[in-house]
């Protein structure tokens, strides 16, 4: 959050996520006091970059509150791509586990293409399998992308009108900018996606009563982007000066737009809450519970 004058209510996505996985973690109690296992998260991790080792002990802290089981399988740095797919087959056999998620960026050689491709799309937590993908084009039941999930959540908490609405995204990757394209269309908003070679990026912000940032790009869009009153989710994390700064200039963007999402506590809590919801689903579809 900010310190400065705001006219913008601050998302506080930590306690939309808090709210979330108590209802996972009462609905896993119910699970195991009727008989069931808990679900089963298994995360794949190639190579020991702090960053990847950081967001794991995050994903198995979460996962032990709710009350599921997890599980990690450690592979060395030079692993090679048929080593990285046979664990994966290994896991999809395996009944014990619900979820896969494979850790990335994977070391220089490794596709991650081709793992999400490998993961049984029953599994595919993370929402990349293109069958999961496709069913997200096709408006079907499936497991999509988490932080789009986890921004549907902040729209949907905050009553954020979207039918009708003309909604503007920036950045067009298979994590965030197509799958939350695609959620927003389907609640009935009218999306325009952009990218580095979109026109007057501004000029199209100015229209939109919801901007969504996923670039990466520092501070990239600013307060005279806005239309006042609009919600504007920031989805990018980039650190300048050691401070810890999103795709929007929130001190600058808080005093036009009527709802922001700060890069700290914002859609980031959401996104391990997602997977965990992802994971539930995948356990309760598979043992048609």
């Amino acid at each position: 959050m900010t310190d400065s004058p705001s006219t913008a209510v601050v998302a506080d996505g930590k306690a939309i996520a808090d709210d979330i996985r108590s209802q996972i973690a009462d609905e896993v109690t119910s699970l195991v006091e009727a008989g069931h296992r808990p679900p089963h998260l298994t995360v794949v991790l190639v190579g020991d970059n702090p960053a990847s080792l950081s967001y794991i002990k995050g994903k198995q802290r979460a996962c032990t509150r709710v009350g599921f089981s997890s599980s990690e399988a450690d592979l060395p740095e030079d692993t090679d791509m048929s080593t990285l797919l046979a664990v994966i087959d290994r896991l999809n056999e395996d009944d014990g586990v619900d979820g896969i998620l494979v850790q990335l960026p994977l070391p220089s050689g490794l596709s991650a293409d081709a793992v999400a491709l490998a993961i049984d799309p029953a599994k595919d937590v993370d929402g990349l399998h293109p069958v999961n993908a496709g069913k997200l084009m096709a408006g079907q039941p499936g497991l999509y992308a988490c932080t789009p999930l986890g921004i549907m959540e902040v729209l949907d908490r905050h009553k954020v009108a979207l039918k009708g609405a003309q909604a503007v995204v920036i950045g067009r990757s298979n994590i965030v900018g197509k799958p939350i394209s695609m959620l927003l269309q389907q609640r009935h908003a009218t999306v325009t996606m952009c990218h580095s070679r979109t026109r007057d990026i501004a000029a199209l912000c100015r229209e939109a009563d919801v901007v969504v940032a996923a670039t990466g790009v520092a501070r990239m869009v600013k307060a005279d982007w806005i239309r006042p009153g609009a919600t504007v989710i920031d989805v990018g994390v980039s650190v300048i000066d050691g401070k810890l700064v999103g795709d929007i200039d929130l001190e600058g963007v808080s005093k036009v737009a009527g709802l922001v999402t700060p890069p700290r506590g914002g859609v980031g809590p959401l996104t391990i809450t997602m997977l965990l919801k992802n994971t539930l689903q995948a356990y309760r579809d598979r043992k048609g519970l």
